[in-house]
């Protein structure tokens, strides 16, 4: 063989006897952390998300060494396309509830929050899930699960929303024209919290963006090709997705921090680098 390679048998044996270098060892020790950061997100992270989780953890490492250990090592983010399925309720227009600008851009949370509704399937029968969103810090601040697409599943998550934050008068609540926010139950929960209510405006489904977002992660994280044989089930499912999104999962968007942290530091109470 030596020869075959054109070396001396004394430079093979020198070779096979010598120590991986201060940078090879470092890249071991990375691999085995970038694998457990990529497992702990349920295998969806890619470089960018687990080289952010490394600078949480006070590890400055480029993107492009994490996307060459991860290549190495086999490891992927994951993606998977959503299973569609027709609507079973027609969207109507309520020219009554404005499109507020001040829903665009936000300085800081509690000053705008989002909501929508979403289908999922248990033992082959649809449920509704409502969620609501902090705009500004990504936050899911409530939801709710019904058998029933109606105001009173939106309404418990708007409810279950404004106890968990302590809500102030003047949150401006945007959402997309469907009945169900348009209802005159769910606007007169809004009223008594002092809230501002906005539609998305006809035809721009873009004003709702960062609810369709969400709905998108969780299906494609968590819930792509699973199947629920009861609502049990699936409530476990989206209370333990909801608590990694709020306080594990990495947003671009947010300095590559989750949710829970971003308004502790937007707040004040620490700094991360």
């Amino acid at each position: 063989m030596c020869e075959l390679h054109h070396v001396t048998r004394a430079g093979f044996y020198a070779w096979c006897k010598r120590q991986p270098s201060q940078r090879q060892q470092l890249d071991q020790q990375l691999t085995e952390r970038v694998r457990q950061i990529h497992a702990d997100s349920r295998g969806f992270y890619g470089s960018p998300r687990v080289a952010g989780q490394l600078r949480l953890e006070g590890l400055t490492v480029g993107k492009r060494r994490v996307a060459r250990l991860m290549r190495q090592a086999g490891l992927q983010g994951r993606s998977a396309r959503l299973y569609r399925h027709s609507k079973v309720l027609q969207r109507a227009f309520y020219a009554g509830v404005p499109y507020r600008s001040e829903s665009a851009a936000t300085q800081r949370h509690d000053q705008v929050w989002v909501g929508d509704v979403t289908y999922l399937k248990v033992a082959g029968q649809w449920r509704y899930m409502a969620a609501v969103m902090d705009k500004h810090s990504r936050k899911i601040v409530g939801w709710s699960l019904g058998a029933r697409r109606d105001a009173a599943l939106t309404t418990r998550a708007l409810c279950r929303s404004a106890a968990s934050r302590n809500v102030r008068p003047g949150v401006v609540f945007h959402s997309d024209r469907g009945i169900e926010f348009a209802n005159f139950e769910f606007r007169s929960q809004l009223q008594r919290f002092g809230m501002v209510q906005s539609m998305n405006r006809p035809g721009k489904m873009n004003d709702n963006a960062h609810m369709e977002s969400f709905f998108h992660s969780m299906k494609c994280e968590q819930l792509y090709g699973k199947i629920f044989e009861t609502e049990q089930q699936l409530r476990g499912t989206l209370s333990s997705y909801i608590r990694f999104y709020n306080e594990r999962r990495l947003h671009s968007s947010l300095r590559y921090l989750p949710p829970a942290t971003y308004e502790i530091c937007e707040n004040g109470e620490t700094s991360v680098n």
